[in-house]
């Protein structure tokens, strides 16, 4: 069955940050229940797991139950594995038994002693990402063999999904900026407003020399001014007392 999404890309309205943060939580419900729904559709898979290049290193976006979670680890951290070259390389990555396979030793060591003999991985196609897979894992030798035509037609309708999740992870960090930076603009205006109203000076001269002190003291603005609010406040606070 093909994962159901909606969001960018479907005419919907934008979210809020609330809002696509529920939504990221509901796609992780989704991804992790694709990747189990692998493992019941593709013959031969005990296991399942989607590979994702975030930040330029690879991380597991989701796995199914019962997933050694070293067994992409390792990968990574090896920078070899059947996973990781269909990721970073976009071409199919089967081994029918990793008693026989020769391409990743540290990895196939790991693996086999995890009690994986089979594995399978299909790259990806995802947006603003350079590289996923989909990986399949089996525990008897040439166990995926028969389920090819279904590993790969499943990982086709995964993309789908796959690409959602992203979709909404970026919305949700940029509505996330955007909220910093409206907060760093209502503490600096605040201690402009305060520095006019003790200095007797324009708008434009008070930003210049909290400016000027930013740099002196090696202090973000933003950071500067927010002990301007506070100190400010306290003043107020303990004058009125």
């Amino acid at each position: 069955m093909t994962p159901q999404t909606t969001g960018p890309g479907t005419g919907a309205n934008p979210d809020t940050l609330d809002h696509a943060m529920a939504r990221v939580q509901g796609l992780d419900t989704l991804l992790r229940d694709l990747t189990d729904r692998a493992v019941v559709q593709v013959p031969g898979a005990v296991a399942c797991s989607v590979t994702v290049r975030r930040a330029d290193r690879l991380m597991t976006l989701a796995g199914s139950t019962g997933l050694p979670s070293g067994l992409d680890l390792r990968q990574y951290e090896n920078g070899s594995g059947p996973c990781v070259d269909a990721a970073e390389t976009g071409d199919p990555q089967y081994s029918p038994d990793l008693a026989a396979e020769t391409r990743w030793p540290a990895y196939t060591e790991y693996a086999l002693a995890t009690g994986v003999r089979c594995v399978l991985a299909l790259p990806l196609p995802v947006e603003g990402e350079t590289g996923a897979a989909l990986n399949l894992y089996g525990i008897e030798p040439a166990s995926l063999a028969r389920g090819l035509d279904a590993a790969r037609a499943f990982a086709e309708r995964a993309a789908d999904a796959v690409n959602e999740a992203l979709r909404i992870e970026r919305r949700q960090a940029s509505a996330a900026d955007v909220r910093t930076a409206l907060l760093s603009r209502s503490v600096i205006d605040q201690a402009v407003g305060m520095l006019m109203a003790r200095e007797r000076i324009d708008a434009h001269r008070a930003l210049e020399r909290l400016r000027r002190a930013s740099q002196d003291r090696n202090v973000k603005l933003r950071d500067l001014c927010a002990q301007v609010v506070a100190r400010a406040s306290g003043d107020a606070s303990r004058g009125g007392q």
